[in-house]
C-alpha cells in the first residue's frame, strides 16, 4: 500500500480565521454573532481563537447568519482537524524512525513488500501500515510484550533478529489472507499426506501449486515467503484463528529440505495445539525442544522411515541404481535417500549429487 500520489498541506488555518475574516466584513462584533446564533460569547470568541471546534449545530446556526453553508464551516473543520492529527501523526514518524531502521529495509523493498519510497520517515510510515500499526509502541505490544496472546503466543524479543522475522511473519500473514481455504479437517489433511507425498516423489515443476492446493482443500493454508536478510527461516507454522497456517522458504533450494520442512511443519499441526507458533531453525528460550524433536520424526515417517533406511543400508554398498530403485519402492525421492545418508555421514557427499533438484517457485 502506498500513498505517494496522495497530498496533505503543509498548513492548514483554523476555521475560526475565516469566521473572524467574515464578521470584519459583515462589520459584526462577537457578540452580536453569540445573541444572533444563541451561543455563548465565549463560545465564539473560543472559536475564533481557534481554541474550540465548529460542531454540526454550530454550523447550522452559522450559516443562518453568515449566508455561508453548514457543509462549508463543517468541511473546514473536518480539514483542519485532519491537519492537526496528520501533525500529530509526523511527530509519531519521527519517533518511530529508530524503530524501522532496525529492519533490513533495503532487502524488504528491494523485494517488493514495500513501495519504492525515498525518506526514511516514509519508509517507516509504510513500515507501519506493512505491520498495520500506527505507532511502533503497538509493534512492540504486540511481538515483544505478548498483549494479544490470542494471536501470538511467543515474545520475539527472545530471539536473535526480533525485526527481520517479525516482517517475514507479516508478510506470510497478509499472503495467507488472499488464499480460501476449506474449512480444515484434520482426518482430511491425514490423508492429503499421502498425496502429498507422491507429489514429493515426484517434484514437478508445479510442485508447489500441487502443494499449495491439496492443503487449501483439507483447510491448511501454505505459502512461500522468500528469506529476507537476518532471518533464516526454513519454516513456520501457526494457526490464524481455526486455520492452520505453514509458511515456507525453500531456504536450501534443495527439494529434500523443502520437503522435510513441509512435513516437520505438518507434523506440529497434527500433533501440537493452536496455541503455540513454531519458527524452524530459529533459537528461542521457550522453545520445546520435545514438540521439535517430535515434528522430526513426523517428518521422517512421511519422507523416508527408519526401517526403510536401514534396508537401504543393508544393501550397501550402493549404486545410483539402488538409489533409483529404492526411491521408487518407497514412494520418495532419490534426493530424500541422498540428503539422509549424507547428513548422518553414512555416505559420501560425493554421491548421488545429481539427484538434488532446486525448489523453484512459480
Amino acid at each position: 500500500m502506498t500513498r505517494q500520489n496522495e497530498y496533505y498541506p503543509q498548513t492548514k488555518p483554523h476555521p475560526g480565521e475565516t469566521l473572524a475574516e467574515k464578521l470584519e466584513e459583515m462589520e459584526m462584533g462577537p457578540k452580536e454573532f453569540a445573541l444572533r446564533t444563541g451561543k455563548p460569547e465565549k463560545t465564539i470568541i473560543a472559536v475564533m481563537k481557534g481554541e474550540s471546534a465548529i460542531t454540526p449545530d454550530m454550523a447550522v446556526q452559522f450559516e443562518n447568519v453568515t449566508r455561508i453553508p453548514a457543509n462549508f464551516w463543517m468541511n473546514h473543520q473536518r480539514a483542519y482537524d485532519e491537519f492537526i492529527a496528520r501533525e500529530k501523526q509526523k511527530a509519531v514518524i519521527d519517533e518511530a524512525v529508530a524503530w524501522a531502521e532496525q529492519f533490513p529495509l533495503a532487502d524488504i523493498i528491494k523485494k517488493g513488500w514495500l513501495p519504492q519510497v525515498n525518506t526514511l520517515q516514509e519508509k517507516t510510515m509504510e513500515m507501519l501500515a506493512f505491520f498495520g500499526f500506527s505507532n511502533h509502541t503497538a509493534w512492540e505490544d504486540y511481538y515483544f510484550r505478548q498483549q494479544l496472546k490470542v494471536a501470538f503466543r511467543i515474545s520475539l524479543a527472545q530471539t536473535n533478529e526480533p525485526y527481520a522475522i517479525s516482517a517475514w511473519l507479516r508478510k506470510g500473514e497478509l499472503q495467507a489472507a488472499e488464499l480460501e481455504a476449506a474449512e480444515y479437517s484434520e482426518q482430511k489433511f491425514k490423508e492429503a499426506l499421502h498425496e502429498i507425498k507422491s507429489v514429493m516423489a515426484k517434484h514437478p515443476a508445479d510442485f508447489f501449486a500441487q502443494l499449495q492446493r491439496i492443503c487449501l482443500a483439507a483447510g491448511v493454508k501454505v505459502v512461500h515467503t522468500p528469506c529476507i536478510k537476518k532471518a533464516p527461516i526454513s519454516g513456520s507454522t501457526r494457526w490464524l484463528n481455526d486455520t492452520p497456517f505453514i509458511q515456507l522458504t525453500g531456504r536450501y533450494n534443495r527439494n529434500d529440505s523443502f520437503w522435510f520442512t513441509f512435513f516437520h511443519e505438518a507434523g506440529h499441526i497434527l500433533l501440537h495445539g493452536k496455541k503455540d507458533i513454531f519458527l524452524e531453525k530459529v533459537e528461542y528460550t521457550d522453545k520445546d525442544l520435545q514438540k521439535e524433536a517430535e515434528a522430526d520424526a513426523f517428518a521422517c515417517k512421511w519422507t523416508l522411515t527408519e526401517n526403510e533406511e536401514m534396508e537401504i543400508l543393508a544393501s550397501a554398498p550402493l549404486s545410483k541404481e539402488d538409489i533409483r530403485r529404492f526411491a521408487k519402492k518407497f514412494n520418495t525421492h532419490p534426493a530424500i535417500i541422498i540428503g539422509r545418508l549424507q547428513h548422518k555421514k553414512l555416505i559420501p557427499y560425493s554421491l548421488g549429487r545429481e539427484y538434488f533438484e532446486p525448489v523453484v517457485f512459480e
